[in-house]
């Protein structure tokens, strides 16, 4: 079982990990990295004259016509993107230049769920159709021409903490596949979702979001319409809540503090150990609960390196961008990778800080994970 388990890692689930910690692998030195929070001490800074003021639509549709659990997002113009050049608050320099240059871009108004779908949201959609999620499906041989047919077997990916301090350069060390783990089982076959009906639901491919999307009459937002969102009006803020990561003292997001990766690492100085329920914090001026933390959420668009210098370089606002027309990472050409956004629980000034509203997170289309969900838009 362990060689199956091992294999099946391998080659079924190894690029959801590189949603930000691919880059970190292949830039930073071979070294053991700090794990103690007290050795970071540079704060993330952003040039807020490189972003042009935000400008919101001024059409509000009537409040009554608000679909339940949903927001309305004025949508407008705005400068997308960022210009922090650190990966984290250790100075990690230079891996969040895909979030580069920001870029002029424009988007019509929309509706936003308030928080990420929910286990038990997730479920009556389950209940309704009869869906089953990829974690759910036996991989096929299809798919793996060369895997051996005991090898193929249902299971997602969970992040395990390592029994001591560890080489950050080794992502696998602290991720591994779990045969019978899915959303109903997040933890692994012997656990259940019983009283937690109102957390994120987890280990959903890209299919499976937009699976549920369509059933509850909405869709996946573009990255545009996310980060529109999530900046809240606001120009230019490192985070969806403005510049200053705990105003008076406070964490505002779900996020790793302590010895990352290690066991009992996380101390949940904001207020949670690991994955919580939605909107335990206060939410952004639009009154959106997690845009930063907790759940990395899917996207609509198809990944690629240097989309923003693209649209950058055409020297004009993007309306309404929906994406590359093709997926592109050359750290990892042969996978098919969306957008991710928001960062998790697991994102450390240690080692991943893509809670930064500005900031991006990839993976492959048909892989899952304890930290990944999603929420839905819907169009006026």
């Amino acid at each position: 079982m362990k060689n199956k388990t091992f294999w099946i890692f391998g080659v079924l689930t190894i690029s959801i990990i590189s949603l930000a910690y691919g880059y970190t692998k292949i830039i930073v030195p071979k070294k053991e990295i700090a794990v103690n929070a007290a050795d970071c001490h540079e704060l993330p800074s952003s040039n807020e004259s490189e972003f042009k003021p935000t400008i919101e639509n001024k059409f509000k549709p009537n409040s009554d016509k608000t679909p339940k659990g949903m927001v309305w997002i004025p949508g407008g113009e705005f400068s997308m993107g960022s210009n922090v050049e650190d990966e984290s608050l250790c100075s990690i320099k230079g891996v969040t230049k895909d979030a580069a240059p920001i870029h002029r871009v424009y988007v019509d108004g929309y509706y936003m769920d308030q928080t990420e779908v929910t286990n038990e949201e997730f479920e009556k959609f389950v209940k309704a159709t009869g869906y089953i999620t990829v974690a759910e499906q036996k991989p096929t041989k299809e798919e793996f021409p060369t895997a051996n047919e005991e090898d193929l077997i249902t299971g997602s990916v969970i992040f395990t903490p390592t029994p001591s301090a560890v080489n950050l350069n080794d992502f696998l060390q602290w991720w591994r596949y779990e045969p019978g783990t899915d959303w109903r089982h997040p933890d692994g076959p012997q656990s259940t979702i019983k009283g937690k009906e109102k957390y994120p639901v987890v280990h959903v491919v890209y299919e499976d979001a937009a699976a549920y999307a369509k059933w509850a009459g909405k869709r996946l937002p573009t990255e545009a319409e996310w980060e529109f969102a999530a900046r809240g009006g606001k120009t230019g803020n490192l985070y969806a809540w403005g510049n200053n990561l705990k105003p008076n003292g406070k964490f505002q997001a779900n996020i790793y503090q302590g010895h990352f990766p290690i066991k009992d690492g996380d101390t949940g100085e904001d207020g949670f150990k690991g994955i919580a329920p939605t909107a335990q914090y206060a939410p952004n001026a639009y009154g959106l609960y997690d845009m930063a933390g907790n759940v990395w959420e899917w996207v609509n668009d198809w990944y690629s390196v240097d989309y923003y210098k693209s649209l950058a370089e055409s020297g004009q606002t993007i309306k309404n961008p929906q994406g590359p027309a093709a997926y592109n990472d050359p750290n990892d050409p042969s996978q098919i990778k969306r957008v991710h956004r928001g960062g998790s629980f697991l994102c450390t000034d240690q080692y991943c800080t893509r809670y930064m509203v500005g900031t991006r997170g990839k993976g492959e289309y048909r892989s899952a994970a304890n930290h990944l969900g999603f929420r839905c838009v819907k169009s006026k």
